[in-house]
């Protein structure tokens, strides 16, 4: 895409990259979890709601601006996406700062118990259960966990999301679509 396909089609643009780069930290995620083990956090898990919302809403933008639909249509579903990558965000600060033990996470971050089996199997079971805490960061890079790149994927996600929605405003109030 050049500058100036950007500039004409921005729903279209921001659509393409919300899209593949949700996709890809979805992606990501699943590989830390089932390639590297890596299990998630209810915290975890919780942030990926977001992307689950915002990669097929950001499909239908696409096609909807390939089809001709209304332009505000198209406005709303990005600033939906906006402000739900926002939140996002404001829930990945949250978790970083539970990691940091800046504030206290919630109570229930203990992880899903997997199917426990017969009874007769039970003690083995519950002895081999890893309680997965909202509070240990798993991993880190650069000297941020994952809960710390959500915060940044999800606040530039909200960022190109309001970009196209503001564009896409301003062609509105002109009449120039």
């Amino acid at each position: 895409m050049t500058i100036s396909m950007i500039r004409e089609r921005p729903a279209a643009s921001a659509a393409v990259a919300i899209a593949a780069v949700g996709a890809a930290t979805i992606l990501g995620a699943l590989i830390f979890q089932y390639g590297l083990g890596l299990k998630p956090c209810p915290l975890c898990l919780e942030q990926r709601y977001a992307y689950y919302f915002a990669i097929p809403l950001a499909v239908m933008v696409l096609l909807g601006d390939q089809v001709g639909a209304s332009r505000k249509v198209l406005l709303a579903a990005l600033v939906a996406i906006a402000l739900g990558m926002a939140w996002n965000a404001g829930l990945g600060v949250y978790h970083a700062g539970v990691e940091w033990k800046w504030w206290a996470g919630p109570q229930e971050c203990s992880g899903a118990i997997e199917d426990l089996g017969s009874a007769g199997g039970l003690l083995n079971q519950l002895q081999s259960i890893t309680v997965v805490r909202c509070d240990d960061a798993a991993w880190r890079f650069l000297g941020l966990s994952l809960a710390g790149y959500n915060v940044l994927i999800s606040l530039a996600l909200a960022a190109v999301a309001a970009w196209a929605a503001t564009l896409e405003w301003r062609r509105l109030r002109s009449g120039n679509f």
